[in-house]
């Protein structure tokens, strides 16, 4: 998966990365039990008498790690599939650690495993091993796998108390330290998530500002030249409307050359201001694209709905104007507005053409005006 594909939302970035560490942790893992059986049975004092019951295991484990390798992450990287899909996943963990715990318990119990008892005691404890260090994603899981790997030969020693009372106090000691390792590695392993998660947010911090305008904090020319070709395609595709709005602050320099640039700042913050008071619908997007421009883009806006909304902003502002810093200043701005039209445009540059031709025309005419495209 590349970059741009992991997931912005942090609940869906540590799924996404839970269920990549868990895939990439699993994938292998189930061929080792498979290779534990066979070496169990293989070794025990008469394979051939065990025959059938050697290759139902064979084939059961084998099952176990096929399905685990079938077993892909979901093509859509939300919260619920990705939750689901940990869930299912976990499911094979659990069954194959159940499935080894009970041939453990089974080769410490017959006779006929008295040559290979200890194979499978070594690789139940290479197993839990294995979970302790690599699966610490999921503690009260893990800890689930464990009991399931160890219980069935712990309590199969138990009821050979006398002879294997060593090997289960042994058993017994290993596991309470595969549970404290466990812990711990369930501490390191959310500590490096929490560090991801802050490089994430820095790095979506970093992308914010690079599309943000810093003194008004609407998107910027960057942000605009991004949005603006994917926006027009889309309304091309589906055949509905998405209209501009082009505004332009009328004499704005003589508000830097008699107030200073202080005042013209503010200014600027307070017209952003004044913008998102009335292009306040979710779907907008705000933007400066430079010194005292600014746009809209408004999609599945038509032509009429537009200009609506832009006239009754250019009323509000020469009506009111501004109180900046105890100076009343009386501004007013030009607008071009245009809704995309396929017939007309045919790209995006020649759509942003024909309403930057209807701001200048409404600068030409007199200033304080709107003009369609």
């Amino acid at each position: 998966m590349s970059t741009a594909e992991v997931p912005r939302d942090p609940q869906a970035f540590v799924l996404w990365r839970e269920a990549q560490d868990t895939r990439t942790r699993t994938r292998l893992g189930g061929i080792y039990y498979l290779l534990a059986w066979l070496l169990t049975w293989l070794f025990s004092d008469n394979p051939t008498e065990l025959l059938a019951w050697g290759v139902a295991g064979v084939g059961l484990f084998a099952l176990l790690f096929a399905l685990r390798l079938l077993h892909r992450l979901p093509a859509q990287q939300t919260p619920q599939a990705l939750r689901s899909w940990l869930d299912r996943h976990w499911g094979l963990v659990l069954l194959t650690a159940l499935s080894w715990g009970l041939v453990h318990a089974w080769a410490l119990n017959e006779p006929v495993f008295a040559s290979s008892w200890l194979i499978a005691t070594l690789s139940t404890i290479a197993f839990s091993t294995a979970i302790s260090f690599n699966f610490s994603m999921r503690k009260g899981r893990a800890i689930a796998a464990l009991l399931l790997l160890y219980l069935p030969g712990l309590i199969a020693l138990t009821l050979n108390w006398h002879e294997q009372h060593a090997i289960l106090i042994t058993l017994a000691f290993y596991l309470s330290y595969l549970v404290l390792a466990l812990n711990r590695s369930h501490r390191e392993y959310h500590n490096t998530l929490a560090l991801e998660l802050e490089l994430l947010e820095q790095q979506q911090s970093l992308e914010r500002l690079s599309r943000t305008d810093s003194l008004t904090q609407l998107g910027n020319r960057y942000l605009f030249n991004s949005l603006f070709p994917v926006m027009v395609a889309n309304a091309k595709r589906q055949s509905e409307p998405m209209s501009l709005v082009l505004l332009d602050i009328d004499f704005f320099k003589r508000v830097n050359d008699e107030h200073g640039h202080a005042c013209g700042d503010t200014c600027l913050s307070a017209f952003a201001e004044r913008m998102r008071q009335v292009f306040r619908r979710g779907s907008d997007a705000l933007l400066r694209l430079g010194g005292e421009e600014f746009g809209v883009l408004m999609p599945n806006t038509t032509l009429e709905q537009a200009c609506l909304l832009a006239e009754s902003f250019r009323l509000e502002l020469t009506q009111h104007g501004f109180d900046v810093q105890g100076n009343s200043l009386p501004l007013t701005a030009s607008l071009g507005v245009g809704s995309f039209d396929p017939q007309h445009d045919d790209s995006a540059e020649a759509f942003f053409k024909r309403v930057d031709d209807a701001l200048y025309k409404a600068k030409e005419a007199g200033r304080n005006r709107l003009v369609q495209a």
